[in-house]
């Protein structure tokens, strides 16, 4: 029976879990969008202007890997799964970031040369957090 102190109505409010649960869904929504941008930017874009076939193919890895790791991201967010949702989105940042800098201005962005390996380590950690989920 409620007392003269319950309240009459109660707003659920979403806990940190959910929210950060949503943060990764969206940011998964989000890298996969930029992966097929990037991707098609790399197809028809970059052509005009890089002719060396390597770091075309580069530039289609990192979005490859961006897209398919945007998917491991989504499903790292509806299952709950923060460390391996954290390791996606540092890995794709990381991994996927470098290459597209590095390809598009290596003179420039040389210093990110070894961030690559790092931000494949934390794809390889955010696999590896899914099986302990």
């Amino acid at each position: 029976m409620p007392s003269e102190n319950t309240p009459l109505l109660t707003i659920n409010q979403p806990s940190s879990r959910t929210k950060r649960n949503a943060m990764f869904w969206t940011l998964a929504c989000l890298y996969g969008a930029s992966a097929v941008g990037f991707g098609a930017f790399g197809a028809h874009g970059l052509k005009k202007t890089i002719t060396d076939p390597a770091r075309l193919a580069n530039f289609a890895t990192a979005a490859h890997y961006q897209l398919v790791h945007s998917a491991a991201l989504l499903f790292a967010a509806q299952s709950g799964n923060p460390v391996s949702g954290l390791l996606f989105t540092a890995g794709m940042t990381m991994f996927s970031g470098s290459i597209y800098a590095l390809v598009l201005d290596p003179a420039r962005f040389k210093f990110l040369g070894p961030v690559t390996p790092l931000g494949g380590l934390c794809l390889i950690g955010g696999w590896i957090m899914l099986a302990f989920k």
